[in-house]
This record gives C-alpha cells, structure tokens and sequence, in this order.
C-alpha cells in the first residue's frame, strides 16, 4: 500500500507492477488525464498544488480504509504538483484483490474519496490566457 504526491510524470506500469499479486486474480486502476476542454473552455494546461504532508496522511487514511472496508489484496495511489500538460496523467489508482468485484469497488472508492478529502487544488489554463482554480468558487464568495 502506498500513496505518493509526485512533480515528474506518472508511469502507470511500473505502478502497476508494484500491485501485482499471484494471489489476486483481478486488478482495476484508473487514470485521470489533463483534458482539453472544461465547461465548453478550452483548456491549454493545469497546475497542481498541495498541502504535501496532509495529503500524504490522508491519501494513507483513505487506503487504508479502503483495505478495510473492500477484501482487496493491496492498493496505491499516486497525484502529481506542478504543472501538467494535455493528456498527462493527473493522477492514478491501482487496486488488486482476489475478485474483479471488489478491485472496481476499491478503486471507485479510493479516487472518490481522494477528490474529496484530500487538500490539492487544481488550477485550469485556458485558451483566452485566464486561469482558475477549479471548485473553489464557494471558498472565495467567503472571501
């Protein structure tokens, strides 16, 4: 099991590779990707930024919850900082179990929970040369 924070560029087979369990007969990841279009606004790059040590701690706690909750064999998670260009990966989760069933319930639940919980704010680069930091419209009417 383990969670990382990177700024150099994903490489979903050798994360794969650290999953890869005889014991387990199923295995279900996703990839999220830098798209080129967000609300109809063409997107040219993103930006990430975290809370580094939080993220880490708390990509572990949903893990780990994970483990608990799901009979996988093992799990991993990994997001990148910095800034991302089109089509690169964002972010990946792997989970491996003894069944496909509960490979593809984990891994729902993981990159859910990740998106949800855990502080790394995306800011988007449009093509009209504006940027904004995405979901933090309510944070800045507080503002």
């Amino acid at each position: 099991m383990f969670f990382m924070i990177e700024n150099t560029p994903l490489n979903p087979y050798e994360l794969h590779d650290q999953l890869a369990n005889q014991a387990c007969g199923g295995y279900a990841s996703f990839e999220g990707w830098v798209r080129s279009q967000h609300n109809g606004r063409m997107v040219t790059g993103l930006e990430y930024e975290a809370y580094i040590e939080l993220a880490k701690s708390e990509g572990m706690r949903v893990l780990k919850e994970s483990s608990d909750l799901f009979d996988i064999c093992d799990c991993a998670c990994a997001h990148r900082i910095g800034k991302l260009e089109l089509g690169e990966i964002a972010v990946w989760v792997g989970v491996s179990a003894v069944h496909r069933d509960a490979a593809f319930a984990a891994c729902r639940f993981i990159i859910d929970e990740v998106k949800q919980r855990l502080p790394i704010w995306k800011k988007e680069y449009f093509q009209n040369g504006n940027a904004s930091w995405v979901n933090c419209e309510k944070l800045s009417e507080t503002i």
